[in-house]
C-alpha cells in the first residue's frame, strides 16, 4: 500500500472527520457554556475579502469575532448558512463581527457562492490554507469564537449558541 505523505493537513483532517463524524453525529449533548477564554490568545492573521480589502484580526479588538471556516463544496456548510445568518442578524448590531473564511478555493467560485446564498457577513479567502492550518481546522464547518480581548473562547460547534447568548445577555 502506497502512503501519500504530501496530502495537505486540511485534506487529511477532512478524511479523519468523515471517518469519525459518523460516530459523533448522534451525540446532541452540549458542553457547559462559559465565556472564559478556553484556549488562550487567538492567532492573528491578515486575509483579503472578496473585494480585495484586508481583514486583520487584531484590528477587531474591542468586539467579539465569530469565524466560520467553510468551503463551497461542503453540504453541511451550506445547510448551516441560516444559522450563521441568524448569528449575524441577531448579534452584529450589538458588536459581533462575523466572518466566513473559505479555505483553499478560487475567489471567483467563492464570490458566486456568496452571491447565491446572499451572505450578509464578510467572506475572507484563505487561498493557501495557512490560516486554517494555524487554527488546526480538520473539518468544515468549524466555528471559532474570539472574545473582545482577542482570547479564543471556543471551537466547540454546539457551544457557540449558548456562548453568544452569554456574551450578549446584558446588551
Amino acid at each position: 500500500m502506497h502512503k501519500n505523505k504530501t496530502l495537505p493537513l486540511f485534506i487529511r483532517g477532512v478524511m479523519i472527520m468523515m471517518i469519525f463524524g459518523a460516530l459523533s453525529c448522534s451525540d446532541t449533548r452540549q458542553p457547559p457554556v462559559t465565556p472564559k477564554a478556553a484556549e488562550g490568545k487567538a492567532r492573528d492573521f491578515i486575509l483579503k475579502d472578496l473585494v480585495g480589502s484586508k481583514f486583520i484580526l487584531s484590528e477587531q479588538r474591542g468586539k467579539p469575532v465569530l469565524i466560520v471556516f467553510s468551503t463551497t463544496w461542503c453540504p453541511t456548510c451550506r445547510s448551516e448558512i441560516p444559522r450563521y445568518k441568524f448569528f449575524h442578524n441577531t448579534y452584529a448590531g450589538r458588536g459581533l463581527i462575523v466572518v466566513n473564511i473559505d479555505i483553499q478555493e478560487p475567489p471567483d467560485k467563492v464570490s458566486r457562492f456568496a452571491d447565491k446564498y446572499q451572505l450578509p457577513y464578510r467572506v475572507l479567502l484563505d487561498e493557501t490554507g495557512l490560516v486554517a492550518e494555524a487554527y488546526q481546522i480538520v473539518g468544515v464547518p468549524t466555528l471559532i469564537l474570539i472574545d473582545q480581548d482577542g482570547a479564543l473562547i471556543s471551537r466547540q460547534y454546539q457551544a457557540i449558541d449558548g456562548l453568544l447568548k452569554t456574551l450578549f445577555k446584558d446588551s
